[in-house]
């Protein structure tokens, strides 16, 4: 299986995002709008994720002959 590099970059780019924006809201005390942003974003990486997960499912599944 092979992770691409743009891959990383772009969850890395995420993570920086939402970490920057929850810091300024809880600062600005808006710490719902803080929690939302974070959910948020697992939800954006999760998203990007979805295609690795489904290619190491169907190596899985051919290693074990499924």
């Amino acid at each position: 299986m092979h992770l691409n590099i743009t891959l990383i970059i772009r969850i890395a780019g995420v993570g920086l995002l939402v970490a920057v924006i929850c810091q300024i809201l809880q600062k600005n005390g808006r710490e719902e709008q803080a929690t939302f942003v974070s959910v948020a974003g697992v939800v954006v990486v999760a998203l990007l994720l979805l295609s690795e997960i489904a290619s190491l499912v169907s190596a899985v599944r051919s290693a074990f002959g499924i």
